[in-house]
């Protein structure tokens, strides 16, 4: 026996439906860009690599978007706005190409292509459209053509950009472009996307990869079955006005996805990643009965299932080893096997690697998978799943993250602890697998549903489907009538043409991604697009069997502005010293930690940090709300004049202004006066200090007023001078707990 541990990375691939089922269009880019920077390199890396062996789960309505920007017919709004000659742009699209193609990671995409960088520093860093619209005066045409360029250059794999020697010289040239050059760069764009499907294929059938599934549209497949299954997990929320329950839906996704698989790759899917990792148990019988063989969902659903803490020491480490083991379902003759995400595993690689070198995350990863293997009792019994998005994460990496791949994956070549499996070859040479009964109602986020139903934004819009989709079941009954009672065969298969356009708006306006936006949990800068998809979704379900569409559906369910919780909140009161130091290791590790984006939104922000702070921590004591703001890596602007203005919302309404000049800082709290509505001061406070960070506390009674409040609600300007205004969020504002006389009990740790 070899003792080796069983790794199995599963890569999710996935993006919404970007394309406009009345006019379409594709309204946004994403499924381009990511074609021709990750859904080809991803799995070509594992050429160099081919004892690696890992799972990609193609989602079947992205495959259907792949395959049409392939064929070079897809209608794509930013790619028709790049076709066209810089000297013919309208002012309009000179504003969508200023509002929309620095849509790139600022420090990993922008700032290495110097003509990129300096023409978002043009514009400035506010997406304002008033500003934007101002700037247009300092834009020449040659810069226009060279924004056109730059955009659908960097978001090229710079693997595939060495290898070819015209996408090479266009980087070396780095300016200066012309228009012929900018249309033979579209024209690679979509012959990279051609090399996509056939690539994975070929790998599939050398055997280095296997490619799972996921239901057609992307839904949340026990929410389909029965909405009242969020109830498990989430028995107080607020669920839709109209209860949901057609497991038929469930089974014609699953059916659809099935026949794209086979039409794809020429034989039929064994594994599946149910959409989010959503699992209840009953859709696994559902899921078993279409052929598939295994599912992967999130460890917290397998700690639900088997009321087991997963328990996992100061580092992350798991000290579980039945987290590893796989499991089976049985229903009806059919068995099903269940593997289990490791979530820490999965999130380091996704959201904390990139801040490391290469070298480092390896070595950290190794030694994690090191302890795995040191603690299970048989590792060739045992798998490690890594799971989560394949895209998305690669632009916050340095080289698009093939540094960290090829270091990390160059280890586990080496290394004879460990095995890399896809998930059928592990599961078919075990033969013992653990049973189950019954699974948790859940999904890779917290265990429930909560992000895609409960919120009124959420509940909405699953009123919005049941709505739709009742008046689409009576017009098939109404058309099956006529048809008994003779009615002209020509116009009846004519309507039957437009009740299946009817039903697939239905079934993708049951995917997950549009409720992922709604609601209080994420954000991007696309939010209005989404809004606007889905409700077009719907209303094509209406004009399609010629219905009138309600009126609603031409308002936006979306809200102008969320609140937003922070990622983490503070677990015990704190009482840091204020100097502008880490004084020690423990002052500040009980906070809690803002982001400029929604918590964990995947989509494309314009930029995660500004141009001077890269993090913000927050805590209480008592009396004082404290702030900590660290600053970018090598970025101590000790020269440099900068202000901080908090905007707080609610109780009060209230606006404390921070100048920081070097090791100088004070701030000033205002309110507005009574009389003509002012804001005047209400106090000047020096509990603020500047060196390597800045620290400041701030009264709370100055925050809360009389009330007794429960939440502070506030936003947070960075105020750079002539880099510009970056706000924290990226919109909305953040709702802090204002801690009670139980908060450290609530929170304490053993």
């Amino acid at each position: 026996m070899s003792n080796k541990l069983n790794i199995a990375f599963v890569w999710h691939m996935h993006q919404p439906i970007y394309k406009d089922p009345i006019t379409q269009e594709y309204i946004m880019p994403w499924v381009l860009l990511h074609g021709t920077k990750d859904y080809y390199d991803m799995a070509a890396i594992l050429e160099e690599f081919p004892e690696i062996h890992q799972t990609f789960n193609m989602v079947p309505s992205l495959v259907e978007q792949i395959e049409e920007y392939a064929s070079g017919t897809a209608l794509d709004k930013f790619r028709t706005v790049a076709q066209k000659s810089a000297a013919d742009l309208t002012d309009e699209e000179r504003v969508f190409i200023l509002t929309n193609f620095f849509h790139s990671n600022w420090e990993n995409m922008i700032r290495p292509m110097a003509r990129y960088w300096e023409l978002l520093k043009k514009r400035g860093v506010s997406n304002s459209p008033d500003e934007i619209r101002a700037s247009l005066r300092y834009y020449t045409e040659s810069d226009f053509t060279d924004l056109q360029v730059l955009f659908n250059l960097v978001w090229i794999d710079p693997t595939l950009v060495e290898a070819d020697e015209f996408l090479k010289g266009l980087r070396a040239k780095g300016r200066g472009f012309t228009e012929k050059e900018k249309l033979c760069l579209l024209e690679k764009q979509v012959e990279i996307v051609g090399k996509i499907l056939p690539k994975y294929a070929d790998l599939m059938e050398r055997g280095i990869i296997e490619v799972s599934t996921t239901p057609y549209f992307h839904p949340i497949m026990p929410l389909l079955f029965d909405s009242d299954s969020a109830r498990t997990a989430m028995p107080h929320s607020t669920l839709p006005k109209n209860r949901f329950t057609h497991p038929e839906d469930v089974d014609t996704q699953i059916g659809l996805a099935v026949k794209s698989y086979t039409d794809t790759f020429g034989t039929a899917p064994v594994g599946m990643w149910p959409s989010e990792g959503s699992v209840s148990i009953d859709v696994l019988p559902m899921i078993a009965s279409h052929g598939l063989k295994w599912i992967a969902t999130d460890e917290e659903i397998l700690s639900h299932t088997l009321k087991r803490p997963i328990r996992r020491d100061g580092s992350g480490n798991s000290c579980d080893s039945f987290l590893y083991r796989p499991y089976e379902f049985e229903s009806e003759g059919n068995k099903l096997s269940i593997i289990f995400r490791d979530h820490t595993l999965s999130d380091l690689i996704g959201f904390d690697y990139a801040k490391m070198s290469p070298e480092a995350a390896t070595d950290d990863f190794i030694s994690r998978l090191g302890h795995i293997h040191n603690m299970v009792d048989n590792p060739e019994a045992h798998i490690v799943s890594i799971i989560l998005d394949g895209e998305n994460a690669w632009e916050t990496y340095a080289n698009d993250g093939r540094d960290f791949l090829t270091c990390l994956y160059t280890r586990l070549t080496n290394d004879n602890r460990f095995r890399s499996v896809t998930v059928s070859e592990f599961l078919n040479a075990t033969e013992h697998k653990d049973k189950l009964e019954w699974i948790w109602p859940g999904s890779w986020i917290g265990h429930d549903f909560h992000v895609w139903i409960g919120h009124h934004e959420d509940n909405t819009a699953w009123d919005y489907i049941f709505e739709a989709r009742r008046t689409l079941v009576e017009y098939v009954e109404e058309v099956e009538r006529e048809e008994a009672a003779g009615a002209d065969s020509g116009e009846i298969e004519k309507k039957r043409g437009a009740i299946k356009a009817a039903w697939t708006s239905i079934y993708a306006a049951e995917g997950s991604d549009w409720f992922w936006w709604y609601g209080d949990e994420h954000s991007s800068m696309n939010d209005s697009d989404f809004d606007t998809l889905f409700r077009q979704y719907v209303k094509s379900v209406y004009t399609n069997i010629g219905a009138p569409a309600p009126i609603s559906l031409d308002i936006p369910i979306i809200s102008a502005e969320k609140g937003i919780r922070p990622i983490s909140t503070p677990t015990v009161y704190l009482d840091p010293v204020i100097d502008g130091e880490m004084t020690n290791y423990f002052e500040w590790l009980a906070s809690g930690e803002l982001h400029r984006g929604f918590k964990g939104s995947s989509m494309h922000k314009e930029i995660e940090t500004g141009f001077l702070i890269d993090y913000i921590a927050y805590g209480f004591s008592k009396e004082r709300l404290f702030f900590r703001l660290d600053y970018m890596d090598e970025k101590l602007p000790y020269d440099k004049e900068w202000k901080l203005h908090i905007s707080l919302i609610s109780p009060v309404e209230l606006r404390i202004e921070a100048v920081v000049n070097g090791p100088e800082a004070v701030f000033t709290v205002m309110k507005r006066t009574e009389e003509d509505g002012q804001w005047a001061t209400e106090a000047i406070v020096h509990e603020i200090a500047s060196k390597n960070v800045v620290e400041m506390a701030i009264p709370l009674n100055l925050l809360t007023g009389t009330e007794e409040a429960k939440e502070l609600h506030l936003f947070i300007d960075i105020d750079a001078g002539k880099d510009g205004i970056l706000r924290w969020p990226s919109k909305g504002f953040y709702i802090f707990d204002v801690p009670d006389e139980n908060f450290e009990l609530e929170n304490w740790i053993v």
